[in-house]
């Protein structure tokens, strides 16, 4: 297999760094990428072939993964469009729905991906959506690509990805922001600004890793460490009375709700 990756940023350099570790091998990527210095570094960080033409960079490939802003999708679609033969197209592009996509390229073989941050350390998670076009042999290659950098889950209504957007997609700004409200509530408990953080980021990352190797639900292991009358029962009912989990359901509504005014903003161009 062989993949052309149209922008080199670092969601692109997330997946280069991922793919090479789990075993594909340099002389199998090619980046597209308009900015020489940036070709450079690629080139000399992932010894790729990095290149500003993309037809170049597409010739001999099997996929094409198309890793440039929402707003330059179109663009980049339509320039594709008579370069293309059999690839499968991979959207890592936040909105852009994969009927869009597919009118813009000239092509139904696409795979929609919304992936996350964490996929910068090989931690992320990954939706995917395919279009019914796309063989099950093009969706081992999205799956194989995307595992690269963590976990993945398909979703059979592309509808779905709005929600997986708010959930995962977003969802690291929602860790980060209940991290600061820690490392505050820290700092005014006492104390200083790098031991707040320490505390807040290792019982951040113990907890997950708790959770994560659980069987149990949540619910379960938050019961285990409340007990009766005492300082974490304290804590949960004052955010029970200020009804924190409502708000964080309706944030991620929120979320959802703007993933889907996107697609329909950005998909309404021609």
């Amino acid at each position: 297999m062989n993949i052309c990756f149209i922008g080199g940023g670092n969601m692109a350099n997330a997946l280069i760094g991922g793919m090479l570790g789990k075993g594909f091998v340099a002389a199998q990527i090619s980046v597209v990428e308009i900015n020489a210095d940036n070709r450079a570094k690629l080139n000399a960080q992932f010894g790729v072939c990095a290149t500003d033409s993309l037809a170049e960079g597409v010739t001999g490939s099997d996929v094409v993964v198309l890793a440039v802003k929402p707003q330059q999708l179109r663009e980049v679609a339509q320039a594709l469009a008579a370069l293309l033969d059999s690839q499968l197209l991979i959207s890592i592009a936040a909105g852009i729905r994969a009927g869009d996509l597919a009118r813009w390229a000239g092509s139904q073989a696409v795979v929609r991906a919304m992936p996350n941050t964490p996929a910068l350390v090989q931690s992320g998670m990954t939706g995917l959506y395919a279009l019914p076009a796309v063989s099950t042999a093009q969706r081992e290659q999205a799956q194989d690509i995307l595992a690269a950098v963590g976990d993945t889950l398909w979703v059979q209504d592309e509808v779905m990805l709005d929600a997986v957007t708010a959930i995962s997609g977003s969802g690291p700004a929602y860790v980060f922001y209940f991290i600061e409200a820690m490392q505050k509530a820290g700092q005014e408990l006492g104390f200083s600004a790098d031991d707040a953080r320490r505390l807040s980021l290792a019982t951040f990352l113990g907890a997950s890793k708790l959770a994560a190797s659980s069987d149990e639900e949540p619910g379960v292991l938050r019961a285990r460490v409340t007990s009766k009358n005492g300082t974490t029962e304290r804590a949960l009912l004052s955010m029970a009375a200020n009804h924190v989990d409502e708000h964080i359901a309706q944030a991620a509504k929120a979320a959802a709700d703007r993933a889907k005014e996107m697609g329909d903003e950005l998909g309404a161009q021609q």
